[in-house]
């Protein structure tokens, strides 16, 4: 990976950390399109267990605010959810997931525009975390079906929630990729080179989230995404 490649990731991975650290998802819908651009390959097991590390910390720390029975539900659907995104890896061919990714994401921008609002019964809760699961793990973005379903829910609550409901579903997905080769040394060497960049990206959400309200962050994954994906999208078709 040449220095410029780098540095462009380090600061993608840092704002991304930030914004999962802040709200509780959104490091795959800033991260993954750089990361689709600059080195496919290294999707979606990189973002994966980076994601893994940071929601494992959020976790920890707003332990207190988690929604045990919520997370419980989501996890059951995220096991279906998980085995179906394994098979979507290892069958499609790069460009089609590139593509796939940027749908996903544009998919969680409108609906995040248009204020769809589902109850957060056990059955959508476990539904969000079937599309959650299989999304996630072929993608490496698996935020927007439990945003939609949890999104009533604000601050600590949000975080510590989403956090644990990601936490097991990283490594639900970590188990099943590398059960199906997908993902190798090369891809594991690379993660830890980013791992100070994450951690930077939860340090200054700390300090984010003493000025920044919840609205404005989340207009800023928006738009961040809509870029990215854009741009994604456009790569993949020229």
């Amino acid at each position: 990976m040449s220095g410029w490649a780098y540095a462009l990731l380090s600061v993608t991975v840092v704002l991304a950390g930030c914004l999962q650290g802040s709200i509780g998802f959104g490091m795959g819908m800033v991260a993954a399109p750089v990361v689709a651009i600059v080195d496919p390959t290294l999707l979606p097991g990189m973002l994966i267990m980076l994601a893994a590390v940071l929601t494992l910390i959020v976790t920890i720390r707003e332990r207190d605010s988690i929604n045990l029975a919520g997370a419980g539900w989501a996890l059951a659907g995220r096991v279906p959810g998980t085995a179906a995104g394994v098979a979507l890896v290892a069958l499609l061919p790069r460009t089609w997931l590139s593509l796939l990714l940027g749908a996903v994401i544009i998919f969680g921008v409108v609906s995040a525009i248009g204020g769809w609002s589902p109850e957060p019964t056990r059955r959508t809760t476990a539904l969000a975390g079937a599309a959650s699961g299989m999304l996630g793990t072929a993608t490496s973005i698996g935020g927007p079906p439990m945003a939609l379903v949890w999104q009533r829910s604000t601050g600590a609550g949000l975080r510590g929630t989403m956090s644990t409901f990601f936490l097991a579903g990283s490594l639900m997905s970590l188990a099943g990729l590398l059960a199906a080769g997908q993902i190798g040394p090369a891809t594991l060497r690379t993660t830890l080179w980013f791992l100070p960049a994450t951690l930077a990206g939860y340090l200054l959400s700390r300090y984010v989230n003493r000025f920044m309200s919840r609205a404005r962050l989340r207009a800023t994954a928006i738009v961040t995404s809509l870029a990215g994906a854009t741009a994604l999208i456009v790569n993949q078709l020229v």
